[in-house]
């Protein structure tokens, strides 16, 4: 990219600018996922609201200027701040709507998840989303929105009502069902590549505040058998029960003893959001998968249980992940990841140096056909990813290189289609496979072609337009 001096951006912005050097560039440019925190984005529009965007976006139109979209800064690449580009900063848009008569939550996109369920559940609804209370709102629904709620009511695309967008040439439209639905469609689980969201309507449910959530831990050795066991034991659960195995160097957690500090271990997360006596039941049979070391599991608030993992995914550090679908969490798969937990590196800093978190893709997730979205979730099971977090640049090859190992151990297992959220970028073949069959790619690159033909969007899990 032409190198670009910003000189004639427009005065009329209502929120900030920053360029190198600038006082507050540093804070602006600086995003959860610390991998990229070298990079030197050119100039950075911190948009105050839609008019905002709409500026910014006529001004990189008009000079055919490629641009990157910062929300809640996730990305396990760090495309909302890479080197050298325009980034177009939606994080400042915090408002929040909810009606609660007909649960319907209009939320914009600068919005984090904590701040989304502090709101709805003012009003005892959830929108199902993630389980990180500092991820963004936006790039999360837009790839797909996996989480606690996702068994009972699938996937935050398939609880999406509407979008309110900007085009890439800076026009104002809505997305919906019946206004531009082929781009609804492409909205929901490609829509980093097609426009930018600056708000999003999303259908609530009734959850809470009460549930039950909490951990359960065991050794090693009982690993294999607990999780070859989850595949029939999840067939038979209620759609309230979320059980979500993470394998990890122990953090340091209550009921564990200190002996047993950064020795690697089972998790099981689990969250129930159904009838209390219910819950009892279940959580009990899944605990008795096998012998636990520990077992917090009992009644919470559903505040509580959705930043359960915040512990584990902490701002400041570098973080990577890589991962994929697999259809069962069959023998061969349990004993690879089990196998290759037992080389987790040395954590360098405090909190957790290495795991392989386990998620359901079942349950209501496939009450949703698979064309009905551009996200792809035929024959998944289970979405796994390796995740690895640490300080010290000079130990990425070590991190890196585990994440490559784990990759590789299950490969032969891995599906094709995947989960674009959720990993970092695996490269053109992946991207080709993300969605599923290649017509719903190809009706992608349709899309990218009618939407953003010039790919000025291609800070991302570019999809080129088709020719």
């Amino acid at each position: 990219m032409a190198k670009h001096d910003f000189g004639d951006f427009p005065s009329s912005l209502r929120g900030a600018t920053f360029r190198p050097g600038d006082s507050g560039y540093t804070e602006a440019r600086t995003i959860w996922n610390c991998l990229t925190a070298d990079a030197t984005p050119a100039f950075i529009a911190q948009c105050a609201d839609t008019e905002d965007v709409v500026t910014a976006v006529r001004y990189a139109s008009d000079r055919d200027l490629p641009f990157a979209l910062r929300s809640g800064g996730h990305s396990m690449d760090g495309v909302g701040m890479p080197d050298g580009a325009f980034v177009i900063d939606l994080s400042q848009l915090k408002s929040i709507e909810v009606d609660p008569v007909s649960g319907v939550v209009r939320v914009a996109s600068g919005v984090k998840l904590g701040e989304l369920d502090a709101a709805t559940q003012e009003h005892g609804l959830v929108v199902p989303s993630g389980t990180v209370t500092t991820t963004g709102v936006a790039g999360l629904a837009l790839g797909g929105g996996l989480g606690f709620n996702s068994r009972r009511f699938g996937m935050t695309v398939d609880n999406t009502l509407s979008y309110d967008m900007v085009t890439v040439d800076g026009r104002q439209i809505r997305v919906s069902a019946d206004e531009n639905p082929e781009l609804f469609w492409g909205l929901r689980g490609a829509g980093r590549n097609l426009g930018i969201v600056t708000s999003f309507e999303f259908q609530g449910h009734r959850v809470g505040p009460d549930v039950h959530s909490g951990l359960v831990l065991y050794p090693l050795d009982q690993a294999e058998k607990i999780l070859t066991g989850l595949d029939a034991h999840m067939a038979g659960a209620s759609r309230a029960l979320t059980v979500d195995p993470v394998l990890l160097p122990a953090p340091p957690l209550p009921g564990l003893p200190e002996s047993l500090v950064g020795v690697p271990i089972l998790i099981l997360v689990v969250v129930h959001t159904g009838d209390p006596a219910t819950a009892e039941k279940e959580v009990a049979a899944v605990a008795a998968l096998g012998t636990p070391m520990a077992n917090t599991v009992g009644p919470s608030t559903w505040l509580q249980a959705n930043s359960i993992l915040d512990v584990i995914a902490p701002p400041g550090r570098r973080n990577y992940s890589r991962g994929g679908y697999i259809a069962g969490l069959t023998p061969p798969v349990a004993a690879a990841f089990i196998e290759q937990m037992s080389k987790a590196p040395a954590a360098d800093g405090p909190g957790v140096s290495a795991a392989i978190a386990i998620q359901a893709v079942n349950g209501a997730v496939h009450d949703f056909d698979e064309d009905s979205t551009a996200f792809s979730r035929t024959g998944a099971t289970w979405l796994w990813e390796v995740v690895v977090q640490w300080d010290d640049p000079a130990r990425d090859a070590d991190f890196l290189d585990f994440t490559t190992d784990v990759h590789a151990s299950v490969q032969p297992y891995v599906l094709s289609n995947s989960y674009v959220n959720l990993t970092a970028n695996q490269g053109e073949e992946w991207i080709r496979g993300l969605y599923g069959s290649p017509e719903k790619f190809r009706r992608l690159q349709a899309l990218k072609a009618e939407w953003d033909p010039r790919n000025l969007l291609r800070f991302n899990k570019n999809i080129e337009p088709a020719s």
